[in-house]
């Protein structure tokens, strides 16, 4: 599979899996995912267990998808495996070298991410961004590895968000769909940056959303079944 850049349509990545087969985050909810021919990777969120191993979980405690009311710092990666969160390690192993993913960084930096991802996807990070909110987040990857790409995840496609996009050296922004237009989309291209759009259910939305130019949609529900 090509880098986005590469491609004459929007990437369609799966948020955070397919959630209606399985819990979201979860590694079957990663393979069945996969296994639908219109979903082109995966979009995940990622956070540290006490021990600092990088876990799948998009919120601060397990309250909502798990019932329980710790957070992932208070347990350790056995007690989240016995919760049924899989590591980054086991979803990068299952689902292969070959999907394309966005893996988004929750909170403070993990350490630890860096070597799961590299052992996975090489030095280069090939099919893969990391993205996040977290603006510190985001420098400390680039510091780290500046190779690697990196997008900002925002709420607009202003002249501010725009600015910070560059400042960062962020390939592209990832914006919530409904502030994208094609005002919005000339505004990135005239500073040099990408857009990618955050999430849609509908397909008439992905498709719009890729006529207007954008390298990528996160998608669910019905928008994850087809063009």
């Amino acid at each position: 599979m090509a880098e986005t850049g590469d491609r004459s349509w929007a990437l369609r990545l799966a948020h955070r899996g397919d959630w209606r087969v399985a819990p979201e985050n979860s590694l079957a909810a990663m393979r069945a995912a996969l296994a639908n021919p219109a979903c082109d990777g995966l979009e995940f969120d990622v956070r540290a267990s006490r021990d600092g191993v990088p876990i799948l979980l998009h919120d601060d405690t397990l309250a909502r998808v798990q019932g329980r009311p710790e957070r992932p710092d208070e347990l350790s990666v056995e007690d989240l495996a016995a919760a049924g969160i899989p590591t980054l390690a086991e979803v990068l192993a299952a689902v292969g070298p070959e999907p394309f993913l966005d893996v988004e960084l929750k909170g403070e930096p993990i350490p630890a991410v860096i070597d799961v991802l590299e052992a996975a996807r090489g030095p280069g990070l090939l099919r893969t961004v990391v993205s996040s909110f977290e603006v510190p987040t985001l420098v400390w990857v680039g510091t780290h590895r500046p190779r690697w790409r990196r997008w900002l995840n925002a709420m607009d496609l202003e002249r501010g968000t725009l600015r910070l996009t560059g400042e960062l050296a962020c390939q592209a922004v990832s914006v919530d769909w409904h502030a994208i237009d094609d005002e919005g989309i000339a505004r990135a291209r005239s500073e040099g940056v990408e857009v990618a759009a955050w999430t849609v259910r509908a397909r008439s939305n992905a498709s719009k959303l890729e006529r207007l130019g954008v390298i990528a949609v996160c998608v669910e529900g019905r928008a994850l079944d087809g063009r």
